[in-house]
């Protein structure tokens, strides 16, 4: 049976309309996929002697044995952003005599097959060779350090099936949870329960005791269990075919019509916003990486890099300008043929788009100024790539926007979704990053980095000044291809 559904999932690959977009994603992803299985098999081979460089004193493996829970933390939250969930089309399946259990065993299986699932052994499984070689355990302590190892792994990848079911239409019932791991977090910072230690402890009891390995076994066995008797449960065609019954967003927004003329639109979009899955998602993000600074500004050499807290500022300020803005006017896609026929200044529209994310600019760097305590440098920096992504960052990526003509479908979440990507979202990164970035050393090189801060400042400011100018100029290469669009928008993925 697994051979006839594999079957079914080949031709439904070769037969699909987007083929052609299909097979180039996945030719793009092997290649990405290739880059990091040499990454980490690079880094498994050079763990061990790394270490015992590092802390001659210890052995490599009880060192790793205390960063297991933070390895599984981050393959955790990697996996939740943006591992997909498998997809099999059960409508026709359930209709036929074919067995349910066998449905989803196969596709629990397809979750094992996951390019997440590859990057774990190639790390882990050098590194215990190492641990053998040398003589610091026996081959028998290394298998059950590895099937242990796996079997979190495993859970890992069973666990995040389960909490996207259960969580992703909403993300407030997980807020429980991340309170938890951070009670844990902060149990830990102040040294008053280090799960860590006490997680690296039966790492290392399990390469003396062996029967230990049972427990993440279990484990592994459990959350597979979980998440089979779930969707046994709910695999039944009226449970497929019944439609959702949502509660509609009242929300009016009616404080943008202080915004006079482009408050329709400015409503337009928070009310997207706010009630769609992937632009929802987009917020998420923004408020994520408000703490994107905390994993490299502890470090005093990153910390200093001036090109670094160059690239770190503009994403601080300017995460929104890139998940939201990147996509203007794809946003509107549903739509924007009917928009489009309405007697609307284009410059207003343009303009509207704008205003929504000056606002986002605005309020990360107000949420970002706390990092002033790594460094008054860092708050400098932030400030003027802020004012830089106001004034030059925003037209930029407006103008762009007038040649994006991906479709994009609100319903779907943003999870390994490359629906609205095209080359346009490629060559965004050129202006965005490598300019700020190439102005920033230049100055320094000639000058010092306060000069190039003040450089960079001042482009910002007088990019917004323009920005009348820019909005007209920007509108009409809008109307100039206002048909191309409407015409890649009505094109389906």
């Amino acid at each position: 049976m697994f051979k006839r559904f594999l079957f079914l999932e080949w031709k439904s690959f070769l037969r699909s309309a987007s083929f052609s977009k299909n097979l180039a994603v996945k030719i793009l992803l092997a290649f990405s996929a290739i880059y990091f299985i040499i990454i980490f098999f690079s880094l498994g081979i050079g763990l061990y002697p790394l270490l015992k460089e590092a802390f001659p004193e210890q052995k490599p493996m009880l060192i790793v044995n205390m960063f297991v829970v933070y390895w599984f933390l981050a393959e955790f939250f990697v996996r939740f952003m943006w591992q997909s969930l498998p997809i099999i089309n059960v409508k026709p399946l359930l209709i036929n005599n074919i067995n349910k259990k066998r449905i989803i065993r196969f596709l629990l299986t397809k979750t094992l097959f996951s390019p997440f699932n590859f990057f774990t052994p190639l790390l882990i499984f050098p590194f215990g060779v190492w641990n053998i070689y040398v003589g610091d355990y026996s081959l028998v302590s290394i298998l059950c350090w590895w099937i242990a190892i796996l079997s979190l792994m495993f859970s890992a990848n069973f666990l995040n099936f389960l909490l996207n079911r259960y969580f992703s239409d909403n993300i407030k019932k997980l807020f429980p949870y991340v309170a938890i791991v951070l009670i844990l977090v902060g149990l830990e910072r102040f040294d008053i329960f280090k799960t860590s230690h006490f997680i690296g402890n039966l790492m290392d009891i399990l390469l003396e005791q062996f029967y230990f390995v049972v427990i993440p076994i279990a484990l592994c066995f459990l959350t597979y269990k979980l998440i089979f008797n779930h969707l046994r449960k709910s695999f039944y065609l009226d449970n497929v075919l019944k439609s959702k019954n949502k509660t509609v967003s009242t929300a009016d927004f009616g404080w943008v019509r202080l915004f006079g003329d482009i408050a329709p639109f400015l409503q337009l979009d928070l009310k997207l916003i706010w009630r769609n899955k992937r632009s929802k998602s987009v917020i998420w993000t923004m408020v994520f990486f408000v703490f994107y600074g905390l994993l490299f500004y502890p470090n005093p050499e990153i910390g200093k890099s001036f090109l670094f807290s160059i690239f770190i500022g503009i994403f601080l300020s300017g995460v929104f300008l890139i998940n939201f803005g990147q996509f203007i006017p794809a946003w509107d896609s549903t739509y924007y043929s009917m928009l489009m026929a309405q007697n609307i200044p284009m410059k207003q529209y343009v303009k509207s788009k704008a205003y929504l994310i000056y606002g986002s600019i605005l309020l990360l760097t107000l949420l970002t100024i706390p990092y002033v305590y790594f460094g008054k440098h860092i708050l400098l920096v932030n400030l003027a790539t802020a004012l830089y992504n106001l004034g030059v960052n925003v037209p930029i990526l407006l103008y762009m926007g007038a040649f994006n003509k991906k479709r994009i479908d609100l319903d779907k979440s943003t999870m390994m979704n490359y629906q609205g990507m095209g080359i346009v979202q490629w060559l965004l990164a050129i202006p965005f990053l490598v300019f700020p970035l190439l102005i920033g050393w230049l100055c320094k090189s000639i000058f010092d980095e306060t000069w190039a801060i003040m450089i960079l400042a001042v482009l910002g400011f007088i990019g917004f000044l323009c920005r009348e100018y820019f909005f007209e100029f920007i509108a009409n290469k809008y109307k100039s291809r206002k048909y191309i669009t409407i015409n890649g928008f009505k094109q389906q993925a």
